[in-house]
């Protein structure tokens, strides 16, 4: 799977552990984001991902800043992208199962490394339900 990473100063560890994961697994991933703790402003690493995402340069993104609000209100101002931010692995499956999220934000602040990993594997290996969830999803987008 190619996978888009993006993440402000917030994020580093957080990018570099998931990545290692992400490739140790055999998924291709673009990395977008700052190595830096250096202060960076979260929508310059956020507009990539989602562009990689809707371009399908790569099929899902993960974006990590201090709260993950901030990443996530930025990606989900393109249009089919269904951001969602999780911090817990049960939000990360129902984002997939019931809203064909697309792009995972991750709260760096508020959530371990360990964590991050185990929410991303969570939400990459969990697919689309489909079915009744199917209207909802399509009813997102402004029309």
């Amino acid at each position: 799977m190619k996978i888009a990473i993006g993440n402000d100063h917030a994020g580093p560890e957080y990018k570099t552990a998931i990545v290692h994961a992400l490739k140790k697994l055999g998924h291709e991933v673009r990395d977008f984001g700052t190595d830096s703790e250096a202060s960076v402003d979260y929508p310059d690493f956020g507009h990539p991902v989602a562009q990689a995402v809707t371009s399908g340069q790569a099929q899902f993104g993960i974006v990590i800043c201090g709260s993950g609000n901030g990443i996530n209100m930025t990606v989900n101002k393109h249009e089919g992208i269904r951001g969602a931010l999780c911090w817990t692995r049960e939000i990360a499956q129902l984002a997939r199962q019931h809203n064909d999220a697309n792009i995972l934000s991750l709260p760096a602040r508020f959530t371990s490394v360990p964590q991050a990993v185990a929410i991303a594997q969570a939400f990459l290996e969990t697919t689309f339900e489909g079915g009744r969830h199917a209207a909802r999803v399509d009813k997102i987008a402004c029309r």
